[in-house]
């Protein structure tokens, strides 16, 4: 089967890696590190599936353009992408859908916010409504932080249009969890969960990022709790967007955090979480490609997904001044000494080329995935193949995956 896959980052580069252990794979548009890169528009590509990576297409009705063309796509149409688009409407679905999630409060006025603001303990939380590339949330303890935020954001000084309305919610804390979810508009199955490193700096400092790092699998995600979390929140979540005339066939990932009064969602995403794919799927031991048709075709028809016994830990390498004002152009050194190591892949994100050489091109330039026995022997893999690349002012996390059970 030839199965093209939309976007140019690593979870792109690991989805067609995965794919390609049984099928023929294009990535479009790729990137000059990812070798089976085309310049071709995906509405070209003669493909019997397409996977859709970004958020930002789905969101603009990519998948919906592709099946009205007659293709096998996987991915939500515009209507389901609004979950990930509109942070409020996720937030509407949620509460429609009964699933555990934290008390907000959606604002486009600054003083309504800020008297809200005040109402959310020593703990604030400020997100904005639309899409911001995994940089519009800000966790702080420091009310001045988040008022600045909210002003911010309602000004669109900071993100522009996305901004301008906001959800503000209480802070919880405890222990975060990723999972992706493989659904074909009724029903759906877990893939292996993960946990993410959101912030920039050890010890969880810094600004947000896309993700600085992931490990899979966790060990308070026992099959128990995912079977919880799949009828407690994803299936009810299925249900309340079906209530919607609205056939959602696509990977929802669900982050959630076990605070003292249990599990709660934090938000969902319409696609496969980067750095999370990038630890989750090379663990799959079945063929990825059947697995996402049967989605797409709208009947997983029971399909449950295998995964190794053994565990993957993602470390991302970022360029200097990521995530505001990443510096571009920096010569990539080590490519080859870093892949040469045992059990390690190297996924390809900000990649750019020039005379001949692989450059930075973006604010996560890297992922860099170990595989071993255990969580333990797969750090050890990812940061020995991690201290073989170089460049200007490259950024690394040196905690990813040094406590099994930390937040992320």
């Amino acid at each position: 089967m030839r199965i093209c896959v939309v976007g140019s980052g690593g979870r792109e580069h690991a989805l067609a890696h995965v794919l390609r252990r049984h099928h023929d794979v294009v990535v479009t548009p790729g990137n000059p590190g990812i070798p089976y890169s085309v310049d071709t528009p995906p509405q070209e590509v003669a493909a019997e599936l397409t996977v859709i990576g970004p958020e930002a297409p789905l969101v603009q009705g990519l998948a919906d353009h592709l099946r009205a063309d007659g293709r096998l796509v996987f991915g939500p149409g515009a209507d389901g992408a609004r979950l990930e688009g509109s942070k409020a409407w996720m937030k509407e679905v949620l509460v429609d859908a009964a699933v555990p999630t934290a008390t907000h409060g959606v604002f486009t006025d600054e003083a309504k916010a800020l008297e809200f603001l005040d109402t959310m303990g020593d703990l604030f939380v400020v997100k904005t409504d639309g899409l911001a590339a995994g940089k519009g949330v800000l966790v702080t303890t420091d009310r001045n932080e988040a008022v600045d935020a909210v002003r911010g954001y309602l000004s669109g000084n900071a993100f522009g249009d996305a901004g301008r309305r906001l959800v503000i919610e209480e802070g919880l804390t405890g222990p975060e969890l990723s999972v992706l979810a493989v659904c074909d508009g009724y029903d759906a199955v877990a893939l292996a969960p993960a946990q993410d490193f959101k912030r920039l700096g050890d010890n969880d400092v810094g600004p947000n990022t896309g993700g600085m790092g992931a490990y899979s699998p966790v060990p308070l995600a026992t099959d128990d709790v995912i079977e919880s979390l799949m009828d407690d929140a994803v299936r009810p979540t299925l249900a309340a967007l079906r209530r919607r005339n609205i056939d959602y066939r696509g990977v929802l990932y669900c982050g959630l955090m076990f605070t003292p009064t249990g599990p709660k969602v934090l938000e969902y995403n319409v696609r496969f979480g980067d750095p999370e794919t990038q630890v989750v799927l090379p663990r799959i031991v079945d063929d990825l490609g059947e697995l996402l048709v049967s989605a797409a075709e709208g009947d997983l028809n029971g399909r449950t997904p295998t995964f190794d016994d053994g565990a993957a830990v993602t470390v991302v390498c970022a360029a200097e001044g990521y995530p505001t004002s990443p510096r571009i152009g920096d010569r990539i050194e080590g490519l080859d000494n870093s892949s040469s190591i045992n059990g390690v892949t190297i996924f390809a994100a900000g990649v750019g080329e020039r005379d001949g050489h692989l450059v930075t091109a973006g604010g996560r330039v890297l992922s860099v995935t170990g595989q071993g026995s255990d969580v333990a022997e797969a750090r050890c893999r990812a940061y020995a193949a991690v201290g073989e690349l170089a460049w200007p002012g490259m950024q690394v996390r040196t905690d990813v995956a040094e406590s099994p059970t930390m937040t992320g």
